[in-house]
């Protein structure tokens, strides 16, 4: 078959969710529902920690920032999802493929290390109590966020063009509901051995790290916490570790299931389902966890929406 340069390449065409109607308009109401939950509910946490002078703390700096992360995941994906269930056609440009997958590697990777940064702010709360306004300074704060966000984009723009150099054939069939950098580069006639390599390097390096350091930070505050005399220090010090454990568990649970999926079955389908766990499913959970196991931030949650009502 003769290879397409990429210039040439106008669309791609990303699955379709159903052919039925009624369960279009189903499907359509689900997603647009848990956009706005989304939305709405990492926006209130936003507000809470803008509003109340209680939460200009390291934890919940670094979890305003999770929650904008999240807006701008689903950002990313839902609005396509749900113009391509509602139209003819399930395609997507060129232009815009290759900028769905930007945005989404830079977010994705930047949450990695938020929740890698709120593991070390957890771990020096506990494991070093007199000396964490000292350590976790708002400069040192600052610079976490720039920090990891600068990685997370130069990540991003590194896959993105390399995908670029990439030629494409005629099959231009994503299997998933939106563009992922994986599947485009299996697409492609020209050789993928750099991008291949590169794809595995980077995954090692910038998810297993984060994974590696909030390990390892869990240790050594569980091992905190077993040594504290007082039964009352030890469940306070769990419980401010426990919205946070359940954010990193559905996120990278939900994340490896979906290559363990893609490994283990032959369904596209089903992967593509597995897919939308950690790009949809995540973002709207998470308002719901740190709400629903703070004090603090649902006392705040529950003052904003009695002042701007909204419907979640």
């Amino acid at each position: 078959m003769e290879p397409r340069n990429h210039t040439d390449v106008s669309e791609f065409h990303l699955m379709r969710l159903t052919e039925d109607p009624e369960l279009k308009i189903t499907f359509f109401k689900l997603f647009l529902s848990m956009y706005l939950v989304t939305v709405l509910g990492n926006l209130l946490i936003i507000l809470a920690v803008i509003c109340d002078s209680h939460l200009h703390t390291p934890m919940y700096y670094f979890l305003s920032h999770l929650s904008f992360t999240d807006i701008c995941l689903s950002t990313t994906m839902i609005p396509k999802i749900l113009v391509n269930i509602q139209a003819q056609s399930q395609s997507i440009t060129f232009t815009g493929c290759i900028t769905q997958i930007c945005f989404a590697l830079t977010f994705v990777c930047w949450e990695s290390f938020l929740l890698l940064v709120m593991a070390y702010d957890r771990y020096v709360a506990i494991c070093h109590p007199m000396r964490y306004t000292v350590i976790m300074n708002p400069h040192l704060c600052v610079q976490l966020i720039l920090l990891s966000l600068f990685v997370s984009i130069a990540d991003a723009l590194l896959h993105s063009l390399m995908v670029l150099r990439l030629s494409f054939c005629t099959d231009l069939e994503i299997p998933l509901f939106f563009c992922e950098v994986v599947q485009v580069i299996k697409l492609a006639c020209s050789d993928t051995l750099i991008n291949n390599i590169l794809i595995y390097f980077v995954a090692s390096l910038f998810a297993g790290v984060p994974l590696f350091g909030i390990i390892f930070s869990y240790i050594q505050i569980v091992s905190s916490i077993l040594k504290m005399p007082s039964s009352g220090r030890k469940y306070k010090a769990f419980s401010t570790c426990g919205s946070h454990l359940s954010v990193v568990t559905l996120f990278y649970g939900t994340a490896f299931g979906v290559y363990i999926s893609s490994a283990v079955t032959n369904s596209s389908r089903k992967t593509a389902v597995a897919s939308l766990m950690y790009t949809v499913v995540t973002p709207v959970m998470n308002p719901f966890i740190y709400s629903l196991r703070n004090r603090d931030m649902k006392g705040n949650c529950h003052f904003l929406t009695r002042h701007f009502p909204v419907s979640l």
